[in-house]
C-alpha cells in the first residue's frame, strides 16, 4: 500500500514538473516584461521600445512585450539580478553599474579611444562573441550596445590636466579609475542621479557621452565640455533575457528574437551617433563651450590613463582571466572600424 501511494506521489510530481516546464501553447500569447533604465523620452529607450514592437510584429502578435522605462520595474544597478531572478523577463542596463561582477566585459569600458557609438556598439558585440565570458552564462544575451566616446563635462573649464586636480567627477565602473588617473575625485552614481548632483554641487562634473547633455538634460547644469576624445571610453550596455523564459520560447519565436536583435545592433549604434550630434547642438544652444585639447595635451591625457589599462591586465592575470587578450581584441576591433 505504501509503495502504491509513493508511486502516485512520484507520478503527480512528474506531471507537475512537466506542466511547469512545457513550452507555451501555440495559440497562447507570450507576455513578457522589459525593464529599461533609460527614461521613456531617451532615444535609446525609444530604440528599445521599437525593438519590442518589431518582435511583436514579426511574431504576428504571438509575443507581447510590456516595457517599463526609467527603472520603474528594476533599478539600473539591479536590472541584471532582476532578470536573472525573473523579476523582469528582459532588461537593459549597464555592466558598469555592478562593478566587479563582469570582469571580462569591463574591458569594453576602458579608455581605448572609441571614435563613435557605431564603432563602440559593434566592438562590444563582436568582443562578446569572441571572448564568450562565462560571467554571462546565467542569462540569455540578446545583444549589446555602447555609447560614443565619454567626454568630460564640468562647471568650470578644464583645459589641461592640472585644472582637473581635486575636482569631484561623477563616473561609473572603470571610468572612476580614469578620473583618478587624471587627478580628479571619482564619485559613483547612475545617470539618473547626475543632474541633481551637478545642480546642488555634490559633483563638479561628469564623465559621459555628450548625448547626456540633451538626453538627460545635463547641459542645463554644466558650462563646459572638454573634448578628451583621445582617451574616449565607452559604457557597455546589455539587453538580456531570463534564461528559463528564453528556453521555453518556441524555436520560431527564438529565431525572430535573434534576427531582430542582430539588426538592432546597428540601430543602437547609429542612434548613439545621432544623439551625440543632438547633444552638441543642445549644449551649444545653451551657450556652453567645447574645449579642444591640442595634440600635446591629448598625449598627456593618454599617458595619464595608460596605467588604468595596464592595471586591468594585471588584475585579470591575478584572476587567471585573459585580460591581455581582451585588450588586444578590442584594439583590433576599434582599428578595424577605421579601415
Amino acid at each position: 500500500m505504501r509503495m502504491r501511494i509513493f508511486a502516485v506521489l512520484v507520478l503527480s510530481l512528474a506531471v507537475a514538473v512537466s506542466a511547469c516546464s512545457k513550452s507555451p501553447d501555440p495559440g497562447e500569447v507570450i507576455t513578457l516584461s522589459y525593464s529599461i533604465f533609460f527614461p521613456a523620452t531617451h532615444e535609446q529607450c525609444i530604440a528599445g521600445m521599437n525593438w519590442a514592437k518589431e518582435i511583436e510584429k514579426k511574431t504576428d502578435g504571438k509575443v507581447k512585450i510590456n516595457v517599463y522605462p526609467g527603472g520603474t520595474l528594476t533599478k539600473a544597478d539591479e536590472t541584471y539580478n532582476g532578470v536573472s531572478a525573473g523579476i523582469a523577463d528582459i532588461g537593459m542596463s549597464c555592466f558598469a553599474y555592478t562593478r566587479g561582477r563582469f570582469p571580462i566585459m569591463e574591458a569594453v569600458d576602458l579608455p581605448l579611444g572609441y571614435p563613435d557609438g557605431k564603432t563602440a556598439t559593434a566592438a562590444a558585440n563582436e568582443f562578446f562573441k569572441a571572448m564568450k565570458p562565462k560571467e554571462l552564462d546565467d542569462v540569455k544575451v540578446l545583444y549589446l550596445h555602447a555609447h560614443g566616446p565619454g567626454l568630460l563635462h564640468t562647471k568650470k573649464p578644464v583645459k589641461k590636466l592640472e585644472d582637473l586636480k581635486g575636482m569631484k567627477i561623477r563616473s561609473t565602473g572603470l571610468s572612476a579609475k580614469v578620473v583618478s588617473a587624471l587627478g580628479g575625485v571619482p564619485v559613483a552614481m547612475p545617470q539618473g542621479a547626475t543632474y541633481e548632483s551637478l545642480q546642488k554641487g555634490v559633483v563638479d562634473g561628469t564623465f559621459a557621452p555628450i548625448e547626456t547633455l540633451k538626453g538627460w538634460k545635463q547641459g542645463e547644469v554644466i558650462k563646459h565640455t572638454t573634448n578628451s576624445r583621445t582617451i574616449g571610453y565607452t559604457t557597455g550596455m546589455y539587453v538580456i533575457m531570463n534564461k528559463a523564459k528564453w528556453d521555453k520560447l518556441p524555436d520560431a519565436v527564438k529565431a525572430v528574437f535573434t534576427d531582430v536583435s542582430d539588426r538592432w545592433v546597428k540601430v543602437h549604434g547609429e542612434t548613439w551617433d545621432r544623439v551625440d550630434g543632438d547633444g552638441v547642438a543642445f549644449t551649444k544652444n545653451l551657450g556652453n563651450g567645447i574645449i579642444e585639447l591640442d595634440a600635446a595635451e591629448g598625449a598627456r591625457w593618454s599617458a595619464a590613463v595608460k596605467p588604468v589599462i595596464d592595471g586591468y591586465i594585471a588584475e585579470m592575470k591575478k584572476k587567471n582571466l585573459p585580460g591581455d587578450k581582451a585588450i588586444a581584441e578590442l584594439r583590433r576591433l576599434i582599428a578595424q572600424s577605421g579601415k
